[in-house]
């Protein structure tokens, strides 16, 4: 039986590679996972839970490339069918345990379905993406952001933590 790895290094480094030459998906995968954790950790998340969860916000949008190559658009429903498939041997190759593979793709499967999200992974990995994703697709309109950032507040996020960050740095 393999042991779940200290840390994500290994899987981060093999996300970095799989997108490398796409600064932009780089980015965006180490800002989720930034966000993940914090929010992860102050609303109290076990160890193995916020492991899991940072696994899963390293790969969330593995099947991106993917979805271009087959679909021609980078749709989140896309994304959702396809991530798993990327995603697994990744974190098969990095020394995860098969449950912790199992739960990762689920979320991925997941990440862009915001109706009734009932785990608490769930809803932390959907409000870091949105966080992220509400800055970086209005970077230079003020006005879209805060629209976004209300639509999102009123709909999406439940957590303490992603509410007040959210209105940290949109909504103040």
């Amino acid at each position: 039986m393999r042991t779940k790895p200290q840390d994500h290094t290994a899987l981060e480094l093999a996300m970095f590679d799989y997108d490398k030459g796409d600064p932009k998906r780089i980015q965006h995968f180490v800002k989720v996972r930034a966000l993940a954790r914090t929010i992860g950790m102050a609303e109290g998340l076990d160890e193995e839970t916020l492991h899991t969860l940072e696994a899963a916000a390293i790969v969330h949008d593995s099947g991106i490339h993917e979805s271009e190559r087959i679909y021609h658009d980078t749709s989140g429903k896309h994304q959702e069918e396809l991530g798993p498939g990327v995603a697994r041997p990744l974190l098969e190759a990095t020394g995860y345990e098969p449950a912790e593979v199992d739960r990762v793709c689920w979320l991925i499967a997941h990440h862009h379905s915001y109706a009734d999200i009932h785990d608490m992974d769930l809803q932390v990995l959907v409000e870091a993406d949105f966080l992220v994703n509400i800055y970086e697709d209005a970077m230079e309109r003020p006005g879209a952001r805060r629209r976004m950032a209300e639509s999102a507040a009123a709909k999406i996020f439940k957590t303490k933590t992603g509410l007040a960050l959210l209105r940290d740095q949109f909504l103040s």
